[in-house]
């Protein structure tokens, strides 16, 4: 019996650690959802097929232990191709991509929703509040060390006091990294 509870409790924590190595990719319809639910604030990254910069932060970034821990713990992660074909309904309007072309190689039309947030280029780092409002975009690739700073900025509402060039100097001054 205690070698089957030894046992047991082994598994169980291999299964936490499994957990933990990958961020829990959702659909944004599916995190609005969950907002309902349970409010959290919602993490988008904004991708495309052939984006090299989207498929480094994949490699190098999302694949961090601290990101993933950061982020499975404090946003619904959300992965959204901004050139696909999915139709998402946010903030009473459905956005689709209707012009998408299908075995296009490279570039393809942009999804309405990408062009609704303004995005102006890939990959873009897409921050939501509880309530689904946009906080902020965040264009281009990023490291773990230099993401971290926006993460913990956002999910700790620090960024409602930066309101001057000035106080987001001192912030990222201040900031202590743990990454």
């Amino acid at each position: 019996m205690k070698k089957f509870l030894l046992l047991a409790i082994i598994l169980l924590g291999l299964t936490q650690v499994n957990a933990q190595d990958k961020i829990k990719w959702m659909s944004m319809n599916d995190a609005l959802a969950a907002q309902k639910e349970h409010p959290k604030k919602i993490f988008m990254d904004v991708y495309t097929v052939w984006c090299g910069p989207c498929k480094m932060l994949d490699k190098n970034t999302f694949s961090d232990k601290n990101v993933i821990k950061f982020i499975n713990e404090n946003y619904y992660a959300v992965k959204f191709n901004a050139e696909g074909t999915e139709e998402i309904t946010y903030l009473d309007f459905t956005y689709t991509n209707p012009n998408y072309r299908v075995g296009r190689k490279g570039k393809n039309t942009t999804h309405f929703l990408a062009d609704a947030l303004r995005l102006n280029g890939y990959p873009s780092l897409v921050f939501f509040k509880e309530d689904s409002e946009l906080i902020q975009a965040l264009p281009g690739y990023r490291t773990p060390k230099q993401l971290e700073i926006y993460l913990k900025m956002i999910a700790n509402n620090d960024y409602l006091e930066l309101t001057t060039t000035e106080a987001w100097q001192e912030y990222q001054e201040n900031f202590k990294s743990t990454f």
